[in-house]
């Protein structure tokens, strides 16, 4: 499918999360050498900084979705949760205590977790059935083209520009987020269906609203929240290539490598999860990162650690629109934000302590351990996806 034939709210929502992730990648891998260096605070401030900010987007992505099928919008969400972030992040030149940083750090992360599940909803409305694995390998492979360069600007500008200075331009592509959020539309009203229900209740969220997703987006759900708990991130292949001898300047080219395996192949994952099936997909995804997880184990050399970055790359995209395409797939057409803001929030309270734990191996027994930790769970997510006969 070519550019100018995607569906509008498509276009408009890759170039929102490509721009996005081009202004963010030029300010969060910086924040820990910023707090550090800078500032002088220690490792347990990082840790402070990054868990509380990650906290409050996904205890609020379950609370937006609802939100957005309770007013039957999205547009609203979308644009005040990317205006939030978009403004934040200049704010962090002017930081010059660690509590300040964690301010705007949660600041930036509420207006994520305000549009994460209405933009997805928006997204899976605003396309064909048969394309959706299509559309949302697409939209995440503008995330990872912004998130790539984004980290490039960073790497190149830091020894020119300086930490303030870097974070001051991150102003510059997040405007261009604001302008193409403006011509979305919504699509139709997914609270309908709430409405036939004849309900009474003013409560945010009700119980039986949960009870109404099916127990294979349950099942779908659990196996999704049990990956990520496993699931240890780039961040500890960044910290296995220094084990190898990697230096500062090469761990940070591996990472911007991984972004471009991640962009190039989003699309056509979600093309294969459409012609496949989003459950066959997935269930390769989660056994190729338990196998990633078992080769680096092993992994002595710089090569074998970068070829780690490559397949992570390579596994990362066939996953992450995968799943929210199945999420939508398995949810009611009135619960679209709903199951959405359910997976996403349950996933990201599954990193937390997930992430956490994986540090503890890693400085305890070793780094062996964190990536045994990762085989393992993968493997039980793998077993706890629901059977290809229970799809809908």
């Amino acid at each position: 499918m070519l550019w100018w034939r995607l569906p509008r709210n498509l276009l408009l929502l890759g170039l929102v999360s490509l721009f996005t992730d081009m202004a963010s990648q030029m300010v969060f891998p910086l924040l820990p050498l910023y707090l550090t260096m800078e500032l002088g605070a220690g490792g347990r401030i990082v840790g402070l900084v990054e868990g509380a900010a990650e906290a409050m987007a996904s205890l609020l992505k379950v609370v937006s979705g609802i939100w957005s099928d309770r007013m039957a919008r999205r547009k609203p969400f979308i644009f005040f949760g990317y205006g939030l972030s978009s403004l934040a992040k200049p704010l962090f030149a002017l930081a010059s205590t660690w509590p300040l940083v964690l301010l705007i750090r949660i600041t930036d992360r509420v207006g994520k977790g305000l549009r994460s599940a209405p933009r997805d909803a928006l997204l899976a409305e605003s396309v064909p059935e048969e394309i959706k694995g299509k559309a949302f390998g697409f939209h995440r492979s503008m995330d990872g083209l912004g998130s790539m360069l984004g980290a490039l600007i960073a790497f190149w500008l830091l020894p020119v520009l300086g930490y303030q200075k870097i974070f001051l331009w991150s102003v510059v592509p997040a405007l261009f987020v604001l302008l193409a959020i403006l011509p979305l539309r919504e699509v139709k009203a997914p609270a309908s269906g709430l409405k036939a229900e004849k309900s009474s209740s003013r409560r945010l969220f009700r119980l039986r609203d949960f009870g109404l997703l099916s127990p294979v987006l349950k099942r779908f759900i659990l196996a999704a929240a049990v990956f990520s708990f496993g699931h240890f991130g780039y961040a500890f292949l960044m910290l296995k290539a220094g084990a190898v001898g990697a230096s500062e300047e090469q761990a940070v080219l591996y990472y911007i490598l991984f972004y471009l395996v991640y962009s190039v192949f989003g699309t056509p994952a979600g093309i294969l999860s459409d012609k496949w099936g989003r459950r066959k997909l997935l269930a390769v995804g989660y056994a190729m990162f338990a196998l990633i997880s078992f080769g680096l184990i092993f992994a002595a050399t710089q090569e074998w650690v970068l070829a780690g970055f490559l397949l992570y790359g390579l596994f990362f995209a066939l996953i992450d629109g995968a799943q929210r395409a199945y999420v939508s797939d398995l949810a009611p057409e009135h619960l679209q934000g709903t199951a959405l803001g359910i997976f996403h929030t349950a996933t990201g309270l599954a990193v937390l302590p997930g992430t956490f734990l994986a540090g503890l191996l890693w400085d305890g027994p070793g780094p062996e351990a964190t990536f045994v930790y990762g085989a393992v769970l993968a493997v039980a997510a793998f077993l706890l996806l629901p059977k290809a006969s229970l799809e809908r």
